[in-house]
């Protein structure tokens, strides 16, 4: 007699993909269009329609051990072909939150970052905490911000918040680094990565694929998704850039403010510029997809409006600052330092951290040559116009 393998499905993992955007995971039917269609799916064991499978049963163990999860990258050609309307899309896309939310450490911050009760208690742990210094520094008298030439050095001593800055985010990084550790140890429990290549030579290889954003433009159906991701990436990348620039300039050579026109100050305007473009493009591009092809949750929108929150208010600080309008430019760099740390943070917990999750579930499919992809692109047409046809 055949011994058979009992499938007990976790029906809160179920319940959780529904709640984050997967609700439609029960219209599958494994027809295996999802992996027809998608460009980045490799040829054997294709995705998604086996993680379709997996997260229809609630096999939650399964699932948080498959690396073949951060191969997608949400394009929605999948979702854009499926003829029931599953969305293997979002589905993965839940799944991928979920993982980040069991590894996170500590794990009620996976939990609760997640959750729109909890946004303004999260906003005020940073507004607290500035405010505190900011009272402490001002003795409780805040007329005097109506005085004289702005100068946000006066306003929060450098100091501070540099101190505030890099000690925050070290702790950060170390959360951070916990989450991904067992993340990591997760995988290879499953199968060890092989010992072909390093680990660091595959990690250089996969971060220069990254930088490219090849696999973001692969997207047959919503090409503006790869411009308003890549805007962003890049703005977000330079705007940390010019962080640093700054402080740099600041204790080597006591520069503040920086001038207008210095290399520093274009490099942060054009960072913004590209952030506050990049995200009006991905917001359009989530409300014309909104219904058909994807949904729309509260950890998307909470990370693409707070990158676009960042950007204006920096951008309005430093205008504010050339108008010398005291009151109102102060104001308006409190809120910008406030909106910085909740970015930053919660990064470990929101959708940000994306970046560092796949970054190794990319290096680990590189180490163990699954990073290959189907020939499946005269397929993909073929299917596309039987199904407009």
């Amino acid at each position: 007699m055949n011994e058979r393998t009992l499938i007990q499905p976790d029906t809160e993992f179920i319940n959780y993909l529904k709640k984050n955007g997967g609700d439609t995971l029960k219209e599958c039917y494994q027809c295996a269009t999802c992996s027809v269609v998608c460009s980045l799916s490799p040829q054997h064991e294709a995705f998604p329609r086996k993680e379709m499978i997996a997260a229809g049963w609630g096999q939650k163990d399964k699932l948080i051990s498959d690396p073949d999860v951060w191969l997608c990258h949400g394009c929605t050609d999948c979702s854009t072909y499926c003829p029931r309307g599953a969305k293997p899309a979002d589905v993965l896309g839940a799944v991928r939150s979920y993982i980040i939310e069991f590894f996170a450490f500590p794990r009620f911050m996976g939990r609760i970052v997640k959750k729109p009760a909890y946004l303004i208690p999260l906003l005020l742990v940073p507004f607290i905490i500035l405010f505190l210094f900011l009272y402490n520094n001002f003795d409780g008298n805040f007329s005097q911000l109506n005085e004289g030439t702005v100068r946000f050095s006066r306003f929060l001593p450098h100091i501070i918040v540099e101190a505030f800055f890099i000690g925050g985010n070290i702790l950060i990084f170390i959360f951070a680094a916990i989450g991904l550790f067992r993340f990591w140890k997760n995988l290879n429990t499953i199968t060890p990565v092989a010992k072909k290549q390093s680990f660091l030579g595959v990690l250089f290889a996969t971060i220069s694929e990254i930088l490219t954003h090849k696999n973001f433009n692969t997207c047959s159906e919503n090409p503006s998704r790869f411009w308003g991701h890549l805007l962003i990436f890049y703005g977000f990348l330079g705007a940390m850039l010019t962080a640093g620039l700054a402080v740099g300039a600041l204790v080597l050579y006591d520069l503040s403010p920086i001038p207008l026109f210095h290399p520093i100050k274009i490099l942060g305007n054009l960072s913004g510029i590209a952030l506050v473009i990049g995200c009006i493009v991905v917001a359009v591009h989530r409300f014309r997809t909104k219904s058909e092809k994807g949904s729309n949750i509260y950890n998307d929108w909470v990370l693409i409006l707070f990158v676009f929150l960042v950007a204006v208010t920096g951008l309005l600080t430093q205008t504010l600052r050339l108008l010398e309008t005291p009151f109102l430019a102060y104001n308006t760099y409190f809120v910008h330092m406030v909106f910085i740390f909740f970015l930053l943070w919660y990064a470990p917990y929101s959708k940000l951290a994306h970046m560092f999750y796949r970054t190794l579930a990319m290096v680990y499919l590189k180490m163990n040559g699954r990073d290959k992809k189907a020939a499946i692109f005269l397929n993909m047409l073929i299917l596309t116009f039987l199904i407009r046809w």
